[in-house]
């Protein structure tokens, strides 16, 4: 890994806005197609816990600068040389690729990702964590890792079986072919290609939707559903129940349930 260059400050690497409830995170070195640093990615986990504990943010965008959306890990003054103790690399993958993959999924709200260029690696899967997915038509997916001789990390094996299947995920991970937006699409890794022009905006008009709906059922629905692929029946059945029952506490439950008995919009209020 690199450390960020002068042109890179770390106070920069990530920029965030809030505004109308939805938070905006931007991955900002441009100039590496926003490849990340440890810098960067501590950050963008620490976004991902502030974003989960701050009652104002009710939806997350996250996007790149400039013509790619993330090219991976910068390997920049790293490599294959010198001596390695021992477990060095697996837990380096913990502590840096599979906390940032697990923050994503973690966030108690809903994520958006805008992808407007390359996503690679662990970019791609750093895409591929977020709850929905908005791509530009110049977009483009690569599981670069075959290509570097090294075996798929930051959660790769464990998102796309669940998003294709396993033949699908062998086929993308056995030959590391760039997949286009309208591929990525086809194949259900994207849910809506856009115009490159149209991107901020596809992604703040479902950002703002997600925000002006319920927070913590959307919390809990999320939380359910990643669970889903990993339990058996009895248990998601069980843990549907239990999320029901601590969602009928909210304000928002009551709201939405009264608003169908007075047969009126619902005004959530997040809470």
């Amino acid at each position: 890994m690199m450390a960020p260059s002068p042109e890179d400050p770390v106070e920069s690497l990530v920029l965030h806005t809030t505004d109308s409830h939805v938070s905006q995170l931007t991955l900002n070195r441009p100039s590496s197609l926003n490849a990340i640093t440890p810098d960067l990615r501590e950050q963008l986990i620490q976004k991902f816990l502030d974003a989960s504990a701050d009652p104002d943010v009710r939806a997350v965008v996250l996007t790149g600068a400039g013509r790619g959306f993330c090219a991976g890990a910068d390997l920049r003054g790293g490599g294959a040389s010198g001596e390695r103790i021992p477990g060095d690399v697996a837990r380096t993958l913990r502590e840096g690729a599979q906390r940032l993959i697990a923050a994503v999924l973690d966030c108690e709200k809903p994520v958006i990702a805008a992808v407007g260029g390359v996503a690679a690696g662990l970019g791609a899967h750093l895409a591929l964590a977020c709850d929905l997915v908005i791509a530009a038509e110049s977009a483009s997916f690569v599981e670069v890792f075959v290509r570097r001789g090294l075996v798929p990390d930051a959660g790769g094996a464990y998102l796309l079986p669940r998003l294709v299947g396993p033949r699908r995920a062998k086929e993308l991970m056995f030959f590391g072919d760039a997949l286009s937006a309208a591929d990525a699409e086809r194949l259900g890794l994207v849910n809506r290609v856009v115009p490159a022009d149209g991107l901020e905006k596809a992604a703040r008009a479902w950002a703002e939707r997600l925000a002006a709906g319920p927070t913590r059922a959307l919390a809990l629905t999320k939380q359910l559903v990643n669970a889903s692929l990993d339990t058996d029946r009895a248990t998601c059945f069980a843990a549907e129940a239990a999320a029901q029952e601590i969602n009928m506490t909210t304000a928002d439950a009551r709201e939405g349930v009264a608003s169908f008995v007075q047969r009126r919009d619902a005004a959530f209020e997040g809470r």
